[in-house]
């Protein structure tokens, strides 16, 4: 039983995302405006907020980090860092997903599963849908691009990815959307 492909679920509300079904992450919004300098984390109000939405698809927090639907055998999983200042890359790292478990994460680090999972045209596409709905710390994620031939090829999007998400921004639903924490 897919719980995300269920007519329900299909419409998380503006806050919450299914941004890939392939990698099964979904991305909660996180805020419009982003300093170099901003901790990339689900903050308590973005956890709150996915338990409360998902509490409606039948999902229980069984702790701080994980959702379960017992019907499904389906988990949502929060990965936390392991160190401050840890890349948004590196999030997933020791998280312990099946493959039928979902990531919950902020959009930068859904666009950083994207960079490291997909090939360039691919993942710039995925990007550009993602940020139309939800913005992402390019800063940041400047920040943490390696030295590694996905990561240096990525780079030369960015600048596009810049425009993109300043015209987004302009633009309804999300010129009138506020952070959650």
């Amino acid at each position: 039983m897919r719980i995300f492909d269920q007519p329900e679920a299909q419409d998380l509300g503006p806050y919450l995302h299914v941004a890939d079904r392939r990698l099964n992450i979904l991305s909660v919004f996180d805020d419009l405006r982003y300093d170099r300098s901003d901790a990339d984390l689900l903050s308590p109000a973005m956890r709150q907020h996915v338990a409360k939405v998902l509490s409606k698809l039948e999902f229980k927090q069984t702790s701080g980090t994980v959702l379960k639907h017992k019907a499904a055998d389906l988990r949502c999983i929060m990965p936390k860092f392991h160190a401050l200042g840890a890349s948004p890359f590196d999030i997933t790292r020791y998280a312990d997903k099946r493959p039928q478990d979902f990531y919950v994460l902020t959009p930068t680090q859904t666009a950083c599963q994207f960079i490291d999972n997909y090939a360039l045209e691919e993942a710039v596409e995925l990007i550009k849908s993602l940020i139309v709905r939800q913005p992402i710390n390019l800063f940041r994620l400047m920040d943490f691009l390696e030295r590694k031939p996905s990561h240096e090829a990525f780079r030369a999007a960015i600048g596009h990815l810049k425009y993109v998400q300043r015209m987004a921004l302009q633009q309804e639903p999300l010129r009138s959307m506020r952070s959650l924490g």
